[in-house]
């Protein structure tokens, strides 16, 4: 777990609401399952790089 301030905990969540825009905009949603994992890389709990191994898994790409 990394620790974070509030700001790189409010630059994260920029980031997460950014993408969620993006593919909303692109025609998708942002499921449950995708959300707590966002909350979990805004909270610190998990990198960057597991938030995207953790979506790829879930819609089968590797």
């Amino acid at each position: 777990m990394t620790t974070l301030t509030s700001v790189g905990q409010a630059v994260r969540a920029a980031h997460v609401a950014e993408s969620a825009h993006s593919g909303e905009m692109e025609g998708f949603s942002v499921t449950t399952e995708t959300q707590a994992d966002a909350e979990s890389y805004i909270d610190g709990a998990i990198d960057a790089d597991e938030l995207v191994a953790r979506t790829r898994a879930r819609h089968g790409l590797s």
